[in-house]
């Protein structure tokens, strides 16, 4: 079975990485730091991370496990958090 890839797909792709994205902002605020500090602080690069709050960049699970931590934010609730910002029925495959 082959599934076509209409806008669906590209919204889908799109869906988490500015979900994520609203998280790490509000979450980074919250601490009172701005970009360069909290960046600094926790080794990941700036510009990766203007890129992930922006929502224009996908990463590894790696990376998003470090932030957070960085935010002192379970990996697991962090997860939720992104899950609860999606819609009910999203899925990657109709």
């Amino acid at each position: 079975l082959v599934r076509s890839r209409g806008l669906g797909d590209v919204y889908k792709r799109q869906a988490i990485p500015v979900h994520f994205s609203k998280i790490v902002l509000s979450e980074r605020t919250k601490q009172g730091k701005g970009i360069n500090k909290f960046s600094f602080e926790y080794d990941i690069g700036n510009g990766l991370l203007s890129r992930l709050e922006h929502g224009k960049t996908d990463t590894q699970i790696s990376t998003l496990w470090k932030i957070a931590d960085a935010l002192d934010i379970r990996f697991s609730e962090f997860a939720k958090k992104i899950e609860d910002n999606l819609p009910d029925d999203f899925n990657f495959y109709d």
